[in-house]
């Protein structure tokens, strides 16, 4: 298998048996592709990039913007309501459940903080709240409904609003 194909298909074992997550994060990694290509090639790749914001976010409803770092081996469960700030970044072997915010705050002089940092092996539960210029540390898992303003040590369990350690893993 050549790397483009291996790229492509880089989080397809995460979800098997989740047609719509391998459906999306295969767009999505394509529509990554096409903005990283030479600058002839990602004028000839617009198309798809509109394509591509219409499917993912209009009719399926995640906003997941082609130019976030995201590390290979991403799981999404339950894709719907997912917002996900292209500043953020989120490491290898991730998951990312129904209607989770990922994202910067805006500060009280009008300008906006920096966005999380998401480490690897990161579970995130459906209905989080991560804003902020945090830093979420490997091997955590985020309970359901839990709201994240301050960063995460790792290898442990958080949940809560704000977010409180639950115990060490």
């Amino acid at each position: 298998m050549n790397s483009a194909s291996t790229s492509l298909l880089q989080d397809w074992s995460a979800n098997p048996h989740n047609i719509k997550g391998r459906l999306i994060l295969f767009l999505f990694r394509l529509a990554q592709m096409c903005r990283k290509a030479p600058k002839p090639i990602l004028i000839l790749s617009i198309p798809y990039l509109i394509f591509y914001r219409i499917v993912v976010e209009w009719i399926l409803g995640i906003e997941l913007p082609w130019n976030t770092s995201i590390g290979s081996g991403l799981k999404l469960y339950h894709g719907q309501g997912l917002v996900v700030n292209d500043h953020s970044i989120i490491g290898s072997n991730c998951t990312l459940r129904h209607n989770t915010t990922i994202g910067h705050k805006e500060l009280s002089d009008g300008t906006f903080s920096a966005s999380p940092i998401i480490g690897d092996n990161v579970d995130i539960g459906s209905n989080v709240v991560i804003v902020g210029p945090v830093t979420i540390g490997d091997n955590v898992i985020i309970g359901a409904g839990s709201v994240v303003v301050k960063s995460l040590e790792s290898n442990a369990v958080y949940a809560g609003n704000p977010a409180k350690l639950i115990r060490p893993i």
